[in-house]
């Protein structure tokens, strides 16, 4: 398998998936959908779209079922973006090597732009209610996970503890709190919904979470270490981020070197534990690995 190319195929069906389900740009208020847009189809890794596809695939997932929630989880994922960028936030002018939303549009669309992709990202995978209404109890059950790990005890509440911690150093347990929510919450959903919609048992799906748990903590540690050692060029972002805005990362904490040993071995855990399912998906494997080796 090359896995470069098998990676770009997926980023060329989750690209057209997510232009199927954009918005018409049109009316009175059809500036957000531009910036809505404009956000979304930055470009990115789209990671999380394609590790629920994975897992869909793996638990023996076909058809069309997963795809508004491919869109949907890359709309949340972007919005947090979009948020994370502004002048109140992290008070970034570049995102993947492109002007950030608030810098283009102005502030006040930015942050209508986030809250935008985030109500449409749930108008968008309700509609799976409609492809496939026979799935509805499954449906359901991938729209809670969906929520609750964007939420106040997900994504946002490790972005809240990450704004209040910053400008003084933190212990390892907080910022352990931080990564798990912050960037492992959708990560978790992402896997989750793809083996929920699949049909994995209840006791499957909670082994995907764990799985994914460690993923999202090395996927973090590895940003952590290329904010340090990457340049702008490279990652389509600023460098040396964190050290701008006082934040405790890994590299901080525990230094580079012990940085990317605890990487490695969470996705080596990690791994172990995805073989352990008695499903197989190579692509899925490769991708993990992957994660903690990237350049950006």
């Amino acid at each position: 398998m090359n896995f470069n190319e098998e990676y770009q195929k997926r980023v060329e069906l989750i690209e057209e998936v997510l232009k199927r389900y954009l918005p018409e740009k049109e009316g009175y208020q059809k500036i957000i959908t531009e910036a809505m847009e404009y956000s979304l189809m930055a470009g990115g890794k789209r990671i999380r779209p394609m590790l629920m596809r994975e897992s869909y695939e793996l638990f023996g997932g076909k058809g069309k079922l997963i795809e508004p929630f491919m869109a949907a989880i890359e709309m949340i994922h972007t919005y947090s973006l979009v948020h994370d960028d502004l002048p109140a936030m992290d008070n970034d002018d570049y995102r993947r090597g492109r002007k950030t939303t608030h810098v283009v549009y102005g502030e006040d669309i930015g942050i209508l732009a986030g809250d935008a992709l985030l109500n449409y990202a749930f108008e968008t995978a309700c509609t799976a209610f409609d492809l496939e209404p026979e799935h509805s109890l499954q449906i359901g059950k991938a729209l809670q996970i969906l929520a609750g790990k964007a939420g106040i005890f997900g994504m946002i509440g490790g972005q809240t503890v990450d704004v209040k911690e910053s400008g003084h150093r933190i212990s390892e347990d907080v910022l352990d709190f931080i990564y798990r929510l912050k960037t492992g919450a959708l990560i978790e959903a992402s896997v989750m919904v793809g083996a929920v919609l699949a049909g994995a048992s209840d006791d499957e799906t909670a082994q995907m979470e764990n799985i994914a748990a460690k993923v999202g903590m090395a996927f973090q540690i590895q940003d952590d270490i290329l904010d340090v050692t990457s340049t702008t060029e490279m990652l389509g972002k600023p460098v040396h981020s964190d050290e701008k805005n006082e934040k405790t990362t890994y590299v901080t904490l525990i230094g580079l070197d012990k940085a990317g040993k605890e990487a490695e071995r969470l996705t080596s855990e990690a791994l172990c534990g995805l073989r352990g399912l008695g499903h197989e998906n190579k692509f899925l494997e490769a991708l993990l690995d992957w994660l903690v080796y990237r350049e950006k």
